[in-house]
């Protein structure tokens, strides 16, 4: 009590566009005083019906009680149907905000602190992450970790296997043994000849865990083995990149790519764990960091946020909460997600026809920022600024068939992500526009 679970609660349910419960107040909105149900010995009766009522419903936030831990049936029920955050408090900030209250708990400062020390070990065993503030418990819930020092600290689960490039393992070498599989650099990563590659030396079964140790190319490709080998098995993301921990270490969309565009075989496979540690990332050159600002830039559109402005630590932090809270929203793409494609379906054209070479992918949705920000009648100065996106030469036609494949026209019409004055949106658009659009990022 007094961690201020309340107030998260309902700001993390308005993010996710989730119902929100407040256990305390649901009992005294239909049972009466919480001290009086105290007095009569029925609260934690009342208290245990109403919390599984709410766990077997359809997904929600909900705050708990700070004694309901303490019922055995409440903790099997979170071990098996819920992510639970524990919003951590010092007991002096608790009793400070309790003490002159009616909760039947608070009364003697000497009991509530037994109090707290006895139900610490209940709160460590049903904890599957810890925050203190909205974006903490939306990465808890994403089961996201971002923190400086996280990759020395990582222990792999027993059974597994680490995936990654040489140039990163020689950056930043494991601490722990495990048999390592190696990728090409780059999009080399994402092609069927290289997972088919790892799919015939993985030495795994059903039981044991890939860990993707690299930047978007990484774990996208591991994955997308994950997600098929054996039929699925589980993997831990470990982003290295800027890109990496802002973008596509997130979400568990995972993809290789073929001849004819970028991404088109994948697999919705969220990792069990995502391990971000920004200290990783100064190891970047400069060029690498720009690659990584083109998502982190998109993002803040989104967002309605300047987060290029913020110190790198926390920039990571929020671009990776606000893509977590997206994706735990619509896990398979089908609805609000689609937001996250602002840019991307001019630079996977200029990619394909490229042929993966030059063009890289932040340069890539730099220019389609500029061509989707042309096509909304908004103002691309923030990305002519922080990204300076030149026009690239690649051929022009190929690059239209690819964007035509990658989002298929409707009556000579494409669906795009565009920034409306209000956020997001998608909207069909006449072909004849978006070809003037890509046109413009294209070099003569």
């Amino acid at each position: 009590m007094g961690a201020g679970k309340t107030t998260l609660g309902r700001e993390v349910a308005a993010r996710l566009h989730r119902p929100f419960l407040d256990v305390d107040a649901r009992i005294e909105s239909t049972e009466g005083s919480i001290p009086r149900l105290f007095e009569e010995g029925r609260f934690r009766e009342i208290e245990e019906r109403v919390v599984l009522e709410a766990l077997a419903t359809p997904p929600g936030v909900i705050s708990l009680g700070g004694g309901a831990v303490e019922t055995p049936a409440i903790r099997e029920a979170l071990r098996a149907r819920a992510t639970t955050v524990l919003v951590e408090v010092e007991v002096e900030t608790a009793w400070k905000r309790a003490r002159g209250s009616d909760r039947p708990l608070a009364q003697d400062e000497t009991e509530f602190r037994e109090l707290y020390d006895r139900r610490l070990p209940l709160y460590d065993e049903v904890a599957d992450g810890r925050a203190n503030d909205p974006d903490g418990v939306v990465l808890a819930a994403g089961a996201i970790e971002v923190e400086s020092g996280a990759y020395r600290s990582f222990e792999p689960p027993q059974a597994s296997e680490l995936i990654s490039d040489a140039h990163v393992l020689e950056l930043h070498p494991p601490h722990f043994e495990r048999a390592v599989q190696l990728f090409r650099q780059g999009e080399e990563a994402k092609t069927p000849e290289s997972v088919a590659r790892l799919w015939r030396e993985l030495s795994l079964d059903r039981s044991g865990t890939l860990i993707a140790l690299g930047g978007g190319c990484v774990t996208d490709a591991a994955g997308f083995a994950a997600a098929t080998y054996l039929r699925g098995i589980d993997w831990i993301a470990v982003p290295t990149s800027l890109v990496g921990q802002v973008d596509a270490g997130i979400g568990g969309k995972t993809a290789i790519n073929l001849p004819a565009g970028k991404n088109l075989v994948g697999a919705f496979h969220w990792p069990i764990r995502t391990v971000i540690d920004p200290d990783l990332l100064s190891t970047l050159p400069a060029e690498q960091r720009r690659e990584g600002m083109a998502e982190v830039v998109k993002t803040g559109l989104l967002a309605g946020e300047a987060l290029w402005e913020l110190p790198e630590p926390e920039l990571v932090r929020r671009s990776a909460a606000f893509k977590t809270a997206i994706c735990l929203r619509d896990p398979h793409d089908r609805g609000v997600r689609q937001i996250l494609n602002l840019g991307h379906t001019f630079a996977h054209a200029l990619e394909a026809a490229d042929e993966y070479g030059a063009v890289t992918h932040g340069r890539a949705v730099a220019l389609g920022l500029l061509a989707a920000l042309s096509l909304s009648g908004r103002d691309a100065s923030i990305v002519e600024e922080v990204l300076a996106p030149e026009p690239v030469r690649v051929d022009r036609e190929r690059a239209w068939d690819a964007l035509r494949r990658d989002k298929k026209s409707t009556g000579g019409e494409l669906t795009l992500v565009l920034l409306g004055d209000d956020g997001p949106l998608t909207a069909a658009v006449p072909e004849a526009d978006v070809r003037r659009a890509l046109d413009s990022v294209v070099a003569d």
